[in-house]
Formats: structure tokens, C-alpha cells, sequence
């Protein structure tokens, strides 16, 4: 840790915020043979990186998403392995109870490649929702299984990784806050930590330390409720489990001829609350629930019951069970009616990224290969881990 006035050896990149999307430029960096030091004012990540569902939604993403979250799911993989958290190759589960919803379904499987997406029949998705005693819910007439999706433990993933790294050689200054920037330096509460690039990655705070990008894209706050079940009996869920609002939520579907009609058949309420009704089961086998949303520039910390008693109440309906709340949180996000990312040279030698979609987990790999190929382009390589600089 550094003290103030410290001199710290300058190194290639600087990034600042420990959460996924700053430790995957950071791993996408020391890939490169580049020199990394990471500035984090919290002691570990407490941010969008560890309250999410845990669940890479990569088949739900359209356009560019689609691409960086295609392109970023082998790393994922790759880092995995190499720092120890899981994540999973599990799919995920689409649960369809209207027609309508089937029909975007049927829309989304005939637009992609074959294999990605498998249409199933109502007792294959039953069979994937049975707990001990539970009948799951009657109205369920099929779904679908998406083949790419990726499940990760977003409770231990930002911290293994992170460990990982600092053994790679990467500097990590925690506990410590960028304050501003100038002449290729961050200056923090504990000194300068200079660098060629300054990668910014603090996610919906950017208004923080650049109010006027922030205001340009319109950036603001996300906030989610969630919740935790206590584990069920019997019940085993290996995909990420997803409903027909998230249809609505999610690029790929959203974009399908019939989803305007969609849009016209869902519950009211669950629309007013922007309701996105999925779950995951984490590996001590609690379940993870969720979620509302909520936009506005200054979050408010204030949780409704009203609103967590009703996404609790869908997803038992949709199990058949009682579920048994242990945790209560809010999580929040960058988002902006701008555009679902925000990549900037905000001032001289300093890019700021935020991904401004709640999609962080999902994209993030493919966004920093993005982001490191645009500042060290892989033509400058003799082979994957040593930079050739010019003299």
C-alpha cells in the first residue's frame, strides 16, 4: 500500500476501479506483457460486480453487445481456470407460459445459428424447475435451453480474480481514492500512480470524477432489489432461469418481430416495477432473485417490501414452493438512454469505460480485449505476451 507522497514506479496502464470490468482490463493487459496497477477506494469490490445474478446473459444480447460478449466468453473461460472461480457452462433456461412469449422464442431459435438456441417442450422445462415437493407452475407450455450462457459466483469471482492478478505482478492500491488526473498521473488520498493509460472503470459513478462526459451520455443510476432464498430440497438448477419479462429487458428478444405483441401481454405491474423475474442457484445451492428497476441520478437507499414480496411471490409461483428469504440488498447500475456503453478519451491519456446497460459481467472480457487492442494493437506483438516497443 502506498503512503502519501509515495513515488510509485510508473508502470504501462493504470486502471481505476477494482470491479469486473476494471480486473478484465487489467487481465487483458498482463496478457499483453503490459505493467498494470489497479487503484480501488474500497477495501474489495462492493459495487454492480458482486450484487448481480451472477449469470452472463450472452444470447440475450444483440448488435455490438452480441459481439463483445461472444468474443469475451472465452476469456472468461480461460481466466477460470487460471484464477479459480467458476464459471460455468450452463445455459440458461427460458420459461415460456403464453404463446406469445413461445413465439418470440420460436423468432429468436430461427435467427441464430442452429444448435445456440433449443426450443423445448413443456415437461423438459418442468423437469428443470422440480424441487421436493414443489409442482412447478401449470401455465408453463415450453421454453427454451441457450447453449452459450455462462454462470459465475458473483460473491467470489471480482476477489479470486483480483488475487490472481496481484500475483501476476499487477499492483493493486486498495483503500485509496483517484481524486483527479494530470501529466500521464491519478492522483489519490495516497499519492500519484503514474501511467502511459489511464483506464477508468468506475461504472455509474463516473459523474464522480467526470460530471460533463457523464451528463453528455446522460448517465445515471440503476437500481435494482434482489433477494436470497434459502436452498430448496431436491432442487438442482444448472441454467440460469429466465421469464418472458426478461424477453423485454434483453436486447435479442426485444428485437424479435413479435415483440411488440409481448410487450402488450405483460403484467402491468411487473412492467411499472420493471420487473426482470429470473434466478440463478448459486454452488451452496441458494438461490439468487430478482429484480425491479428503478433510474434516477442519486439513488435512493430505501428498499419497498411491496415490491420484493412480489418478485418472491412470482418465482414461487413459478417453482411451486415457499421460498425462504435470507438477504435483502439494492443493487445498482450505469445506465443511459444514450447508448448501452460509454468508451471516451476523456482528457489526454485517459479513457473512461463504463458500460451503461447493466450487462457489465456479460460484455466485460470482450470489452477490454476491445479497449487494449485500440492503445496497444496486436500488430505491435511478437507473439501474445511481449510488447514491441519502439525505441
Amino acid at each position: 500500500m502506498t503512503k502519501p507522497n509515495d513515488l510509485v514506479t510508473p508502470v504501462d496502464v493504470v486502471i481505476v476501479g477494482a470491479g469486473i470490468v476494471g480486473l478484465a482490463h487489467a487481465a487483458r493487459a498482463v496478457d499483453r506483457g503490459l505493467t498494470v496497477a489497479v487503484i480501488e477506494r474500497d477495501e474489495h469490490a462492493v459495487g454492480a460486480s458482486v450484487r448481480n445474478f451472477g449469470h452472463c446473459c450472452i444470447t440475450g444480447q444483440s448488435g455490438e453487445l452480441y459481439d463483445l460478449a461472444m468474443n469475451g466468453r472465452r476469456h472468461w473461460l480461460d481466466y477460470a481456470t487460471k484464477a479459480g472461480f467458476t464459471a460455468a457452462e450452463t445455459g440458461a433456461l427460458v420459461v415460456a407460459r403464453t404463446d406469445i412469449e413461445m413465439q418470440v422464442l420460436r423468432e429468436l431459435g430461427r435467427s441464430r445459428e442452429p444448435g445456440q438456441i433449443t426450443l423445448l417442450p413443456s415437461d423438459d422445462v418442468v423437469s428443470h424447475l422440480q424441487a421436493r415437493g414443489g409442482q412447478p407452475d401449470p401455465r408453463i407450455i415450453g421454453g427454451a435451453f441457450l447453449r452459450d450462457d455462462l454462470r459465475v459466483d458473483p460473491r467470489t469471482t471480482v476477489h479470486r480474480l483480483a488475487a490472481w492478478l496481484a500475483g501476476q505482478g499487477v499492483t493493486f492500491h486498495w483503500k485509496t481514492s483517484a481524486l483527479g488526473f494530470a501529466d500521464g498521473a491519478v492522483h489519490t488520498s495516497r499519492g500519484a500512480v503514474t501511467g502511459d493509460h489511464v483506464i477508468v472503470c468506475v461504472g455509474h459513478d463516473l459523474d464522480y470524477l467526470f460530471p460533463e462526459a457523464a451528463a453528455d451520455h446522460r448517465i445515471q443510476r440503476c437500481t435494482l432489489q434482489m433477494s436470497r432464498a434459502m436452498p430448496e430440497a431436491g432442487l438442482d438448477l444448472t441454467p440460469a432461469v429466465l421469464t418472458g419479462t426478461s424477453m423485454l429487458r434483453y436486447g435479442a428478444f426485444a428485437s424479435m418481430p413479435s415483440a411488440d405483441a409481448l410487450q402488450a401481454d405483460a403484467d402491468p405491474l411487473l412492467q411499472q416495477i420493471g420487473a426482470n423475474v429470473m434466478f440463478t442457484q448459486q454452488p451452496d445451492g441458494s438461490l439468487l432473485l430478482g429484480d425491479s428497476h428503478s433510474y434516477q441520478h442519486t439513488a435512493a437507499p430505501f428498499l419497498a417490501e411491496s415490491i420484493a414480496e412480489r418478485l418472491n411471490q412470482e418465482i414461487s409461483a413459478l417453482l411451486g414452493i415457499e421460498l425462504a428469504v435470507a438477504e435483502r440488498w439494492q443493487g445498482v447500475y450505469a445506465s443511459s438512454d444514450a447508448g448501452p456503453l460509454f468508451v471516451e478519451e476523456v482528457q489526454r491519456g485517459v479513457t473512461a469505460v463504463s458500460v451503461t446497460s447493466g450487462v457489465g459481467m456479460t460484455v466485460s472480457f470482450g470489452l477490454a480485449e476491445r479497449t487494449l487492442e485500440s492503445m496497444y494493437p496486436s500488430e505491435l506483438y511478437l507473439n501474445q505476451s511481449v510488447l514491441v516497443r519502439n525505441p
